[in-house]
């Protein structure tokens, strides 16, 4: 089904909505929650969370790219509860590592400041993205975005591991200098 019927039958509150909703972006949402979270438990009530959310969202929300709010909205919802997680118990899922390694990029800053500086930031890391070519940028969101295992990078691309590795460490070193260059610090 196309994305504009599935989001008309939102709009009309069609009960079908949710069942076409998971049947084109079931496994897709569920791949994104599986990354971060690592159970699929989890990933499963993320997933069905998304499915509450996008329904809650439309109307007013009339998203003309279906995958990337869905994906979006069960990315946010997939780190809200690793972060409820986390505070009751310790591992689990891909995230850590990702923010581990994006660490050295990005320094922490108060929430204030964090407010007024993240359009800045995002458009900076945009426009460095921007500048990549696409195998790179492809390797880069694939493992900052959708939190998937160097492994399972390295399948989809026909890289050896080690190689996945030494890319993305080279760009997240090509990422901090872009930012240093336009005042983010380290």
């Amino acid at each position: 089904m196309e994305d504009s019927l599935i989001v008309q039958l939102y709009w009309d509150r069609a009960q079908e909505a949710i069942p076409a909703t998971s049947e084109k972006y079931g496994n897709y949402c569920g791949a994104i929650a599986w990354n971060i979270l690592g159970s699929q438990e989890d990933a499963e009530e993320c997933v069905n969370d998304t499915w509450l959310r996008a329904w809650n969202s439309m109307p007013p929300h009339k998203p003309s790219l279906l995958s990337a709010f869905l994906g979006k909205i069960t990315r946010n919802l997939a780190f809200d509860r690793f972060s409820f997680l986390r505070a009751e118990k310790r591992g689990g899922g891909e995230l850590p590592a990702v923010l581990e390694e994006l660490g050295e990029c990005v320094s922490g800053t108060g929430d204030v400041e964090r407010a007024v500086d993240e359009w800045e930031l995002a458009r900076a890391i945009d426009d460095f993205l921007a500048a990549l070519p696409p195998a790179k940028r492809d390797v880069f969101i694939r493992r900052y975005w959708y939190t998937e295992p160097i492994s399972a990078i390295g399948r989809r691309y026909g890289m050896r591991d080690g190689a996945v590795s030494m890319t993305l460490s080279r760009l997240r070193q090509k990422l901090r200098i872009h930012l240093m260059e336009r005042g983010f610090e380290p």
